[in-house]
């Protein structure tokens, strides 16, 4: 079993980003490699990868993204648009008072770092991407693609994306809905495939919460991993975390520029069986060859879910380390 570093190890610094103000976690010595979280998560989303990239020779510094922890939660919606999310991780670089970085990222956090390596190649040298797979920005515009999927079920997506409406089912509960949120993607405590898919709500007046599975905990989440989560989420409210969603059509006009464009460094994939993210964009991953012509390896952990770094903590730690002893630098 994966024992956590004690957190004396572990050095907290915030540092002035066009966020305003970025909160971060850093551990070792050595190239940086920035750790990039997703929804709903923060810079503890890296706690079991912080010591093993340490312990590897690393300069490894897990960020709360803008909206989420101690960092910065801007008020507008538009100012959760990729480009200033990029802008933030470009800042957070030369904060540290370095050039360039390895990136990576997990669920939107994976965007993040592709969207950062994409947009800035000069500084983000290599990139990472765990759970959600690259694809290219260009395409529909994704909230008439969200619209159309599950019918008479209303995508998760889409019920993020209208204000205050996700807001008002999280918010009487935090540590319940997070607890059934991270039970409903884990591999060992998903509902069967016979089962409501909790990627959807019933549209009139459906809660996500309802497909939750209840009771007992995923194996990697403790108690107090998850009393972690919650009080941050109950400080800070959900809607920073949210606007992520809110944004994603402003994405999609600010990123037509680089439509189909591939990211050309060193890259890795690691995701999931059994997560709906490698499952439903399988054909991203199938398209690699072209969109990532540096990958090194797609690795696919078998029976694992959607919080990869978490479930598979040590598999996980052994593919990034290895990959990353095999960079330059």
């Amino acid at each position: 079993m994966h024992q956590s570093t004690p957190s004396t190890d572990l050095r907290h610094r915030t540092v002035e980003a066009p966020a305003g103000r970025l909160h971060l976690v850093e551990q070792g010595t050595g190239p940086l490699v920035l750790l990039v979280h997703g929804f709903p998560e923060s810079w503890y989303s890296w706690r079991h990868q912080l010591p093993a990239l340490a312990a590897a020779g690393y300069r490894a510094v897990a960020l709360d993204v803008r909206g989420y922890g101690r960092s910065s939660k801007p008020a507008a919606t538009d100012a959760y648009r990729m480009l200033d999310l990029v802008a933030d991780n470009v800042a957070l670089v030369h904060a540290l008072g370095e050039e360039q970085a390895v990136v990576v990222g997990h669920d939107w956090g994976s965007n993040i770092a592709a969207a950062s390596a994409l947009l800035h190649p000069e500084v983000f040298r290599a990139v990472a991407l765990l759970s959600v797979p690259y694809a290219p920005p260009g395409g529909p515009r994704p909230s008439d693609v969200f619209a159309q999927m599950g019918g008479d079920q209303e995508f998760y997506v889409s019920y993020f994306q209208e204000p205050g409406r996700a807001e008002a089912e999280i918010e009487p509960d935090v540590r319940g809905w997070l607890a059934g949120f991270y039970a409903a993607l884990s591999a060992d405590t998903m509902p069967g495939r016979d089962e409501p898919d909790p990627h959807f709500a019933a549209r009139s007046g459906g809660r996500l919460r309802d497909r939750f599975p209840g009771g007992r905990l995923p194996s990697w989440l403790t108690e107090d991993d998850l009393d972690v989560y919650a009080g941050e989420f109950e400080r800070t409210g959900l809607t920073g975390a949210l606007n992520r969603y809110r944004s994603m059509d402003r994405d999609w006009e600010d990123l037509a520029p680089y439509g189909g464009a591939p990211i050309k460094q060193p890259s890795l994939f690691i995701g999931g069986t059994l997560d709906a993210s490698t499952t439903w964009m399988s054909d991203a991953i199938d398209a690699f060859p072209a969109t990532l012509p540096g990958l090194t390896a797609a690795h696919l952990l078998e029976g694992c879910g959607h919080w990869v770094q978490q479930e598979r903590a040590e598999e996980t730690n052994r593919l990034l380390t290895g990959w990353l002893n095999t960079l330059a630098g």
